[in-house]
């Protein structure tokens, strides 16, 4: 690799975590390439990406970062797990982790935030923005639901009472 190229991947990697909402670090030594390209999809379809890079292009593009913290976590054989979604990369990497042992998660970085291993979890364990989004939407419409039933429910109450009045009187 020529010194353009590492300049063009230290770039690609300062854009990485400036732009990204989670960075999760992890080990991945004796993953199978099957494997690699299993987490790949995964994170891929939750919105998010999985690079690997070298240790020390990594740490010249964490430079000046705010998740600058995070370039203790980069020895061995390192990848990157991000996504734009605060959520997403550390959920995705949460359950490939359970399945697979030989994928360790080191910890991470949200915004300027280092996360350790139980920090990583403890993201992994909220509710993504879309999970978000729809409770938030199914609180605003509850109210409007009961409104509707209860304007339905007396026609509905007098209907019934009618019908048990005409009962009785055949």
């Amino acid at each position: 690799m020529d010194r353009a190229q590492k300049e063009k991947v230290v770039e690609e990697l300062g854009q990485i975590f400036e732009s990204s909402g989670v960075v999760v670090v992890a080990h991945y030594e004796g993953l199978t390439v099957a494997e690699m390209q299993d987490l790949r999809a995964m994170m891929r379809d939750a919105g998010g990406a999985v690079r690997v890079a070298k240790n020390r292009l990594a740490r010249i593009a964490l430079e000046g970062k705010p998740c600058q913290g995070i370039s203790d976590l980069l020895s061995g054989m390192t990848v990157l797990a991000y996504s734009e979604d605060p959520v997403a990369a550390a959920k995705v990497s949460e359950d490939f982790a359970k399945k697979n042992k030989k994928f360790e998660i080191l910890g991470g970085a949200m915004a300027e935030t280092v996360l350790d291993r139980d920090g990583v979890k403890s993201v992994a364990a909220m509710p993504s923005r879309e999970e978000l989004i729809a409770q938030i939407a199914s609180c605003i419409g509850a109210p409007a639901s009961n409104v509707a039933g209860a304007i339905g429910a007396p026609a509905s109450n007098i209907a019934g009472i009618l019908s048990t009045i005409e009962d009785k009187a055949a």
